[in-house]
């Protein structure tokens, strides 16, 4: 409704007033009732103006009354309700202050207008008491009615840090386990190209290629996951290449090789098509896994298992290497994060992680 209309309808408020008053209903009760009834005339009003719809139902009200003759039925007084309905509504969209003075007011209004035109006092008190409950009714219910919508409005608060946050962490494991396992192998093989540069060009050579391809690699995953991100039309999302799965261990393994650590692949159970979350995760966390053994723990040789159960997948990472000394983190860098965003993705998926120093586990011959 715009405010043109609205205006419109709120002027045939008086007009309807004028018209009780000049006898259309002879019975105090329909008399009230009919003036509580031309109260929603100011329902546009209301949601644009709702104190001027306040201060009209008061008014409005207090006529009817003043001049609704001797008769003592608390009828007369139905008038008010439209105020109270009005001040319920105020009391739920509008500040503390605001509600509190007008409640205030229209209590005193309504007591002063009971005392003042109803005949004696058990009339007086009766009517008084009665408008002032219902006038409290309507508060209470205003109050709950903007205490539940506050609270949807937390919830809804709440909700959306909540997926802001997860999203956060969700990107920063990508990035990590992109980033990480490609830097680890761009540092080993840059240090094997330096050693070997000046004796053996064709190795220093073969170094500098595995470099090139794995920052090619690494470069062209970030601009995947930039794009994804910034991208508004999810049409375009389907564009962009599809996110690793168990499917690609090969090529890690291959990529692995290269910086010097042979990865050892095992699959047991029946290989199947697994949900893109699962399939995601598990290789995130095999290659994180992976570039673990390649940056600390000192060995030129780790196994991959996956199982596939009946209901259930197994990833386990094994390598015989004792660790380098001064590896716990980077100098750089500080400690990583990579076993917590291990143990956030199996996590995520209601999956159990460890990783430990196992004695009882020993590098099978």
């Amino acid at each position: 409704m715009t405010n043109t209309r609205a205006m419109a309808w709120g002027g045939l408020y008086p007009l309807v007033l004028l018209l009780l008053v000049g006898g259309a209903f002879r019975s105090p009760n329909l008399y009230g009732l009919g003036a509580l009834l031309a109260g929603g005339l100011l329902i546009g009003v209301l949601r644009r103006a709702p104190l001027w719809a306040l201060v009209l139902t008061l008014l409005g009200a207090v006529v009817m009354v003043a001049v609704g003759g001797p008769d003592q039925s608390p009828g007369r007084f139905l008038p008010f309700l439209a105020a109270d309905l009005a001040l319920g509504f105020i009391v739920a969209t509008r500040p503390r202050r605001v509600w509190i003075t007008a409640a205030v007011l229209s209590a005193l209004l309504q007591v002063v207008t009971a005392f003042g035109f109803m005949s004696g006092p058990d009339h007086q008190v009766a009517v008084a008491i009665i408008s002032v409950l219902l006038l409290g009714t309507c508060c209470l219910g205003g109050l709950l009615f903007r205490e539940r919508r506050e609270h949807a409005v937390a919830l809804r608060s709440q909700e959306v840090a909540e997926a802001v946050t997860a999203e956060r962490l969700r990107i920063a494991r990508e990035l990590h386990d992109m980033v990480a396992h490609s830097i680890g192998i761009i540092a080993i093989q840059a240090g094997v190209g330096s050693r070997v540069i000046e004796t053996q060009p064709a190795e220093a050579r073969a170094a500098l290629q595995a470099i090139e391809a794995t920052s090619r690699e690494t470069l062209s995953g970030l601009r995947r996951t930039l794009v994804a991100l910034r991208q508004a039309d999810p049409q375009t999302e389907a564009s962009l290449a599809p996110a690793p799965g168990l499917a690609d261990l090969e090529r890690l393994a291959a990529a692995t090789a290269d910086a010097g650590v042979r990865v050892e692949l095992r699959w047991a159970g029946e290989r199947r098509q697994l949900p893109a979350d699962i399939d995601l995760s598990a290789y995130r966390i095999v290659q994180e896994a992976v570039t673990n053994v390649v940056r600390h723990a000192g060995t030129g040789h780790c196994r991959v298992t996956v199982d596939y159960g009946a209901e259930e997948l197994s990833v386990e990472v094994l390598d015989e290497g004792r660790g380098v000394p001064g590896t716990a983190g980077s100098a750089t860098l500080g400690p990583g994060f990579g076993i917590t965003g291990m143990r956030e993705r199996a996590g995520l998926l209601h999956g159990r992680f460890s990783a430990c120093r196992c004695p009882s586990r020993p590098w099978p011959g």
